[in-house]
């Protein structure tokens, strides 16, 4: 009779642990394997229950390119995306900042506020938001899909937890020298917060580039779409559906976030870290 090795325990764990972590990646990723493959799948071979293409193509992609107006709603979501992700880092991390080394009256009374707005969830506050933009005459343009997503609870959170851990000594040596406060902001805490501007801009981003509802509604013309509304609508009009130029628009459509991710995953990482957030 034999016994089993020490080790063989744990190697068998760690071969069924990692197994299914295997199995669940591949579940997760396996729409996005398949919009991939049906993307160059030619006109109903894509209804098709194959997997492969039997005769692959990119027409698809050339017909999305010169067939619709891609490039002006791709256009709109790059400047939504932008002008979004600039706001929130420098918006947000001001106010984190703020809370994080600043003292001021009311100081807790702001941190409440942030961390209820953080708990209230989105579509709640809808239709008010809506109101205020329409009153203001930002609807059916740019400013209207921009300025109410300038700044988020949840960014400002981020940012506080982040420069808590900043050493206050620090600051105080920069008041001492004569800096300012936005001098200080500027040319000392803004170098040191690389791991949070790349957190919070990755997740502005994200939410932004992704967002279907808000400029549903706030964009009233064609012209001013965006790329998840373009989408929506390529199954409108005469009732029938072009499945592949859908797969390849939502293919071109998460391109953009994939890159940003992969180019700023290290950072992202150790923001979330730094900051505490589960």
């Amino acid at each position: 009779m034999t016994t089993a090795e020490p080790g063989s325990g744990r190697i068998a764990r760690a071969a069924a642990i990692y197994g299914f972590l295997a199995v669940a990646a591949l579940a997760t990723l396996f729409p996005l394997i398949w919009t991939a493959v049906g993307s160059v799948k030619p006109g109903v071979e894509v209804l098709l229950p194959t997997f492969f293409p039997e005769n692959p193509t990119l027409g698809n992609y050339t017909s999305l390119l010169g067939g619709q107006d891609f490039y002006r709603y791709f256009f709109n979501s790059v400047v939504i995306a932008v002008f979004s992700v600039a706001g929130n880092i420098l918006l947000c991390s001001m106010v984190g900042y703020a809370l994080a080394k600043l003292s001021f009256p009311g100081k807790r009374l702001v941190l409440a506020a942030v961390l209820i707005t953080i708990m209230v969830p989105g579509v709640v506050m809808f239709v008010p938001l809506f109101i205020t933009v329409n009153g203001l005459g930002l609807t059916d343009n740019y400013g209207g899909m921009i300025v109410p997503f300038l700044v988020g609870a949840g960014g400002v959170f981020l940012f506080r937890q982040f420069l808590l851990d900043i050493p206050d000594e620090l600051l105080e040596a920069a008041r001492i020298d004569g800096a300012g406060e936005f001098r200080i902001f500027f040319r000392v805490v803004l170098p040191l917060c690389g791991p949070a501007l790349a957190t919070i801009g990755i997740l502005t981003f994200m939410s932004t580039w992704n967002n279907l509802l808000w400029p549903l509604v706030v964009a009233q013309s064609k012209d001013l779409y965006t790329l998840p509304v373009a989408l929506a609508f390529l199954s409108q009009g005469d009732g029938t559906v072009n499945y592949g130029v859908m797969f390849a628009g939502s293919m071109l459509t998460i391109a953009p976030i994939v890159l940003v991710f992969l180019c700023l995953q290290r950072y992202f990482i150790s923001g979330i870290a730094t900051t505490g957030i589960k």
